[in-house]
Formats: structure tokens, C-alpha cells, sequence
């Protein structure tokens, strides 16, 4: 069913990974959809191709989300594309593997400029521009229900995240806007599997209850709810997509 016609979504990083998947799911679900970018156009422009392709409604957006400047212009040309913004998913985020020791100031800014700066200010965006009844949906981490080395600055950063979720939700409460966070497991994608050995992502695996790595279209099928009118009542969460990871 096409439950979201009608309705334009913006997806940071979504020109692969879980951000491709779910910028093609809400295109199949009847949105009109912002594909947006930082220095991969080609593959950007293959997810529009892909859903133009299948009917849909789609279009590339450059935008680094460490930049202010670049966020208000991800939304400002969205509206010119597409006249208004009703679904919001911050979606794009690096990550560092590296013991307290190795971090640099330069490698702490960075994950903190995409992960936690490019988030709060979508959301100052979608405060000024969002349609009522909108829904904002940001990512964290279920490596913030573990204690793990070489992830400090990546799960402080996402703890960041899971917080500006629940001190934002009461500001967009009196928009009827929902604002969650998912937390994703492992996921077959390439942020998780570069530099990872086939016996480490092996071990990985049989952490969680299933015994497989998540994939891609695990995490859209949850997005796909959040953005649906069912979850209208759920609002300030964050939500644990992990397969019983922890």
C-alpha cells in the first residue's frame, strides 16, 4: 500500500547502506524522496535511478551535514524540489574504532560535527520548515548498551544523539511531529564490515540471538513504522534494532 503518498522525506547519507534501503522503501511507499549526499554522487544519483526506476519520485541533494551552511541548503532546495518536508531521517554518521589513547582532536570534531552537529541542526531545520504531524527519526547505536574499546568517541557522540531525542521530542510535541532514534546492531553494511577480519565479524555474529549479521531492509522495516501514522503515540524513544545484540 502506498501509506506515505503525499509525503516528501528527506535521508541524509543516503546514497548507500541502510540510508539507500531506506530512502527506496519510503519511495516504494508512495514518498517523494530527498536523496542526500556528501562526495558519492554517482552512487546517489544510482539510488534515484533505481527508484525513478520503479515509479517513484526522487532526487540527489549534495549536502555535507557537518556544515550549517550545507544543512539549510539541503532544505531550502528540498522545498524548492518538492514545496515542503514531512519526514525527516538523519541518517548519516562515521565511525572510529581506536583506543582512548589514539583519538585526536581532529578524528573527536569529526565524529562530533557528522554524528551530533549534522542531527541537531536537521532538526532546527524541520523545526522551521516540517509539516505538521511530521516524523524525525536520528541514529544512535546499540554499541551504548555495551562496553566495548576503540568505541568511546563514537558511542559518546551517539549518546549525544539519543539525548537531543529526548529533550527535543516536548519542542515538537505542540507540531504533532514525533521524534525517535534507532539503534542499530551490526548490520551487513560497509561502515560495519571495513576493517573487520572474517573471524571478527564471525564472532560478532553469534553475539545476537540469530546468529546473522542485520541487514539493511531490518532497519527500514522499523524506519517504516516510525514514519507510519501507527506510531503517532510514540515520541522521545530510542529503539534498540539489534536481533537481541544486547
Amino acid at each position: 500500500m502506498k501509506t506515505l503518498t503525499g509525503k516528501v522525506a528527506i535521508v541524509t547519507g543516503a546514497s548507500r547502506g541502510i540510508g539507500s534501503m531506506i530512502a527506496r522503501q519510503l519511495a516504494a511507499l508512495g514518498a517523494k524522496v530527498v536523496v542526500n549526499y556528501s562526495s558519492s554522487p554517482l552512487q546517489a544519483m544510482e539510488v534515484v535511478k533505481e527508484i525513478t526506476g520503479a515509479g517513484g519520485e526522487a532526487a540527489a541533494v549534495q549536502a555535507d551535514v557537518s556544515k550549517l551552511a550545507d544543512v539549510e541548503r539541503l532544505f531550502s532546495e528540498s522545498i524548492a524540489l518538492y514545496g515542503k518536508v514531512d519526514i525527516l531521517i538523519n541518517n548519516a554518521g562515521v565511525i572510529l574504532y581506536k583506543l582512548l589513547a589514539d583519538v585526536t582532536e581532529e578524528d573527536f570534531d569529526r565524529l562530533f560535527a557528522i554524528n551530533v552537529k549534522g542531527t541537531y541542526f536537521a532538526c532546527q531545520q524541520a523545526m522551521k520548515y516540517m509539516s505538521d504531524y511530521g516524523r524525525i527519526v536520528n541514529f544512535s547505536t546499540s554499541i551504548n548498551g555495551t562496553m566495548s574499546p576503540t568505541y568511546s568517541v563514537y558511542a559518546a557522540a551517539k549518546g549525544a544523539v539519543e539525548q537531543i531525542t529526548r529533550q527535543l521530542a516536548k519542542e515538537f510535541g505542540p507540531k504533532k511531529i514525533t521524534i525517535n532514534t534507532v539503534a542499530p546492531g551490526p548490520v551487513n553494511t560497509e561502515l560495519f564490515t571495513v576493517g573487520k577480519t572474517e573471524q571478527q565479524i564471525a564472532a560478532i555474529t553469534q553475539m545476537n540471538s540469530f546468529g546473522r549479521l542485520g541487514e539493511p531492509e531490518d532497519i527500514a522495516n522499523v524506519i517504516e513504522f516510525l514514519v507510519s501514522d501507527q506510531a503517532a503515540w510514540v515520541t522521545g524513544q530510542t529503539l534498540r534494532v539489534n536481533g537481541g545484540y544486547v
